[in-house]
């Protein structure tokens, strides 16, 4: 059985490949709750430096994917699924690339079953 704790919907790919076109290398963190919530935010590779209390959930179309420690206990037992909604407001407290663009990253989530969870390598 092969199960990732983070997964990307086709329409969220979509946008990150344009994003990649544009930027190049991405990472993504999940925001721990300050000015855009709790939310998957995308930089450019350079930009970013990653906290050393995040952890590592996977990639997602070739792109790292870290979330805060704290989050990852609470979220440990779940997929995390990135996808995207298009926004026409203005977010203006987003760092996040995609957010020029019209979009916003989200985040959707399911538990895994018990024998999936079994399955992940921590």
């Amino acid at each position: 059985m092969s199960v990732k704790r983070v997964e990307v919907t086709q329409e969220a790919k979509e946008v990150i490949e344009m994003l990649k076109k544009e930027h190049g290398e991405l990472v993504f963190n999940q925001s721990g709750g300050c000015c855009d919530g709790t939310a998957p935010m995308c930089y450019e590779k350079n930009d970013f430096y990653v906290p050393s209390r995040n952890v590592k959930l996977g990639e997602i179309c070739g792109c790292e994917f870290f979330i805060d420690r704290e989050q990852f206990e609470y979220f440990k037992h779940s997929q995390i699924i990135v996808d995207v909604k298009k926004e026409q407001g203005a977010f203006g407290n987003s760092f996040s690339l995609e957010i020029d663009h019209g979009y916003q990253f989200i985040t959707k989530s399911r538990i895994f079953t018990d024998e999936e969870y079994k399955s992940l390598e921590d």
